[in-house]
């Protein structure tokens, strides 16, 4: 996808305060990276580098990916995969899957199985501990899977442990509230693509005058139609940092571009230095 539809790559910088967050782990930075669509058209292989070195120039203690890395085929995922290789962190990358990596059938074993030969794990309904018992790291299956069951790997975990969830669909903040989630990191939506000034996603207003526009007239405006406006049900969270409860949720804007491309919407990698609140 060239520039011109997509945008230049935005940096975002974001510091999040977690409660009880041990002294050693203050500072921890984390890059994450999220739908990236690598199908030779929704992202240029410019974007990617451009985005592989910018995470490795921050020198990140991990790098997190959150899904949507093929498209419709999992046949790119082969040569992602070693493209991927080239992510550096302290404590290595760790990703869960999105709703366009396991279907068709077999595609995820495909994907799953290129990423653990690039050295990249793949959490699915999974804990895992890189920087130990005192923080660990949920993944969780897609929220469109047969396999999205939260309480299997949140109960395991003592209400007083700092943990941070990866999860693809951003929808997933409404029912993990039920859990201590200290960071939530979700991708899924491309914040909306085309977002308004001041404003925000667009979709977040199509609730307000979808019904004004004739049915018919609908699939030829972007990003009405419905396979498009059912992408999630909480298009307040489409893109950034959000309070979900007592619960942190941040969604990031994705790498790749779907047509007619982005407005005010640049794809993303994303920064996130973890602190002790004020």
């Amino acid at each position: 996808m060239h520039k011109l539809l997509s945008g230049e790559l935005s940096v975002e910088q974001v510091t999040i305060a977690i409660p009880n967050l041990p002294a050693s782990l203050q500072g921890t930075k984390l890059v994450q990276l999220s739908d990236l669509h690598f199908d030779g058209l929704r992202l240029s292989e410019q974007m990617l580098t451009e985005a592989i070195e910018v995470s490795n120039s921050v020198q990140p203690d991990l790098v997190v990916l959150t899904g949507d890395y093929v498209t419709d085929d999992p046949t790119p995922i082969r040569p992602l995969s070693q493209r991927l290789q080239h992510l550096k962190s302290r404590l290595g990358t760790y990703a869960v899957l999105g709703n366009h990596d396991i279907y068709p059938v077999g595609s995820r074993a495909q994907v799953t199985d290129a990423f653990v030969a690039a050295g990249i794990e793949v959490l699915w309904n999974q804990i895992a501990y890189p920087f130990g018992e005192a923080l660990p790291i949920i993944g969780l299956a897609d929220f469109w899977s047969q396999d999205f069951d939260p309480a299997l790997v949140m109960d395991q975990l003592d209400a007083q442990t700092p943990r941070i969830v990866l999860s693809h669909n951003p929808d997933t903040a409404a029912p993990l509230q039920q859990w201590r989630v200290d960071l939530q990191l979700s991708g899924h939506t491309h914040g909306g693509q085309v977002a308004i000034p001041g404003l925000g996603p667009v979709p977040t207003f199509y609730q307000m005058f979808r019904r004004y526009v004739p049915k018919s007239l609908r699939p030829w405006i972007p990003y009405m139609r419905e396979d498009c406006y059912r992408v999630v049900q909480h298009w307040e969270w489409a893109q950034g940092l959000h309070q979900v409860g007592h619960n942190q949720l941040y969604v990031n804007r994705g790498l790749g571009t779907y047509l007619p491309g982005r407005l005010f919407c640049p794809p993303e990698i994303t920064v996130l230095t973890l602190c002790l609140p004020e």
